[in-house]
């Protein structure tokens, strides 16, 4: 038996533990809705604030920037009703230009996309959790490395308590946020008119802004093969997930601008604690760092949770990495994937901890590779419908092509604007995504000679 031959039958007794539909429709919605609403709801209200010029124009912004989700979510529940698969994305970009360009992709979600977007959320944990308890000098960078090693351990026991610690705490998040509105709304004096001028920015600024707190709902394609009755469930949750997250984002907007006035919100650092503090006074300011810090928590278990899906397929198909390759089933979980992901995300702690700017650090080098891929599955739809015809899609993207095409055009300008505003942090990102190319080619050489 030859090591090709070797290779072929590990990787069939890897198969022989495989992810199952056991995720409900109120299971995805609470995976969505914990990943879009983390962090960016508490810090990017103000930024898109001095942007405009009105309060109805924050709010137009912010409807605006639903309108656009739905419309990216309308194709990506194209491609994972039609191709349900664990890969998400990783499979339609393999389908769509093969396995080089997927192989690029896993290794930048793997490297920079994911592992930057949990850091990145740890970092935001840690700063509000420091508010409540301060640990020394390196107080954030211990909450956050906390978060992603106790988040990691509760998915690698199983999937039932992974799920189960996503839906309590995206929960106690829409509560929370739900009561800031409530607050916001009935028990702080209405400062100034909705349509006071604060500021005269540009509205492709702004969305900029919407747009990334409105980011994570393409997680949905990574648990395609997991939910149940899929063809039905992952367009509802998609619909369910956005709709909510609007309703949200909009009646938040309304509180800040009614307790806080266009002009004190724009000018804010902090404009949840602002609020908060405004009405409560500190014992306000502590319950919206607590609260900030339950939805950054939310946030971050839901993309370890989504994140190890996409390393697991890679190791299926690449023998490079084949230890990620291994389904556990009792519990179902990719533990070797997940223990890699929580590993490189540790690292990415200790080099913003050396930065000494964790959360700009991940900004910037997330930002740009991010929105080059997301293009890239936009493109995937166009180029899938024209190749394969004949496939059955139990969803059709409405008014295509127009639908894909206008998805793309967001994704381009972002992808821009990403490179424009982020500096060397981006260049970092782009550096490490070339990096795999090296490897790629390397596992064709050690493929070819097997």
């Amino acid at each position: 038996m030859n090591r090709h031959e070797k290779y072929s039958l590990l990787e069939g007794l890897a198969d022989t533990a495989a992810p199952k539909p056991s995720l409900t429709l109120s299971d995805a919605v609470a995976l969505i809705v914990g990943i879009v609403i983390g962090a960016g709801i508490f810090q990017t209200p103000a930024l898109v604030a001095a942007q405009a010029g009105s309060g109805l124009a924050v709010l137009m912004f912010w409807l605006i920037g639903g309108v656009v989700s739905l419309v990216g979510a309308l194709c990506y529940a194209e491609l994972a009703t039609t191709y349900p698969d664990i890969g998400g994305v990783y499979y339609y970009l393999k389908r769509a230009f093969g396995r080089g360009v997927a192989f690029l992709f896993a290794w930048a979600r793997m490297t920079v996309i994911q592992t930057g977007s949990i850091t990145l959320l740890a970092f935001v944990f840690g700063d509000y959790a420091s508010q409540i308890w301060q640990l020394g000098n390196f107080s954030p960078s211990i909450y956050a490395a906390f978060a992603i090693a106790l988040l990691t351990a509760l998915n690698i026991i199983g999937l039932q308590q992974g799920k189960w610690t996503q839906n309590l705490l995206t929960l106690a998040k829409v509560l929370g946020l739900l009561l800031v509105v409530l607050i916001g709304l009935t028990a702080a004096p209405n400062v100034t008119p909705p349509v006071e001028s604060a500021a005269s920015g540009t509205w492709g600024l702004a969305m900029v802004f919407v747009l990334l707190s409105y980011g994570g709902w393409n997680e949905a394609a990574y648990i395609s093969a997991e939910i149940q009755n899929r063809q039905r469930n992952i367009v509802r949750s998609l619909l369910w997930s956005i709709g909510t997250i609007t309703v949200i984002y909009l009646l938040i907007n309304l509180a800040y601008l009614r307790g806080l006035g266009l002009a004190n919100m724009a000018n804010s650092k902090a404009v949840a604690a602002d609020l908060m503090r405004a009405i409560w006074g500190a014992p306000g300011a502590w319950f919206i760092s607590l609260l900030i810090a339950i939805s950054t928590l939310g946030a971050l278990n839901a993309t370890v949770f989504t994140g190890a899906r996409t390393n697991y397929a890679l190791g299926q198909d690449f023998s490079i990495f084949s230890f990620m390759g291994h389904w556990r089933q009792r519990p179902s979980t990719p533990s070797y994937a997940l223990l890699w992901q929580a590993a490189i995300a540790l690292a990415l702690v200790l080099l913003g901890t050396f930065t000494r700017k964790g959360f700009e650090t991940m900004v910037d080098y997330t930002a740009p590779v991010f929105w080059f891929f997301f293009l890239l599955s936009g493109i995937s739809l166009l180029v899938l419908r024209y190749r394969e015809p004949q496939i059955q899609r139990p969803f059709r993207v409405p008014f295509y092509p127009f639908t894909p095409l206008l998805f793309c055009a967001v994704c381009g300008y972002l992808l821009y604007s990403s490179l424009v505003y982020t500096g060397v942090g981006a260049v970092v990102g782009v550096l490490v995504v070339a990096a795999g190319l090296p490897l790629l080619l390397w596992n064709r050489y050690r493929q070819g000679r097997a």
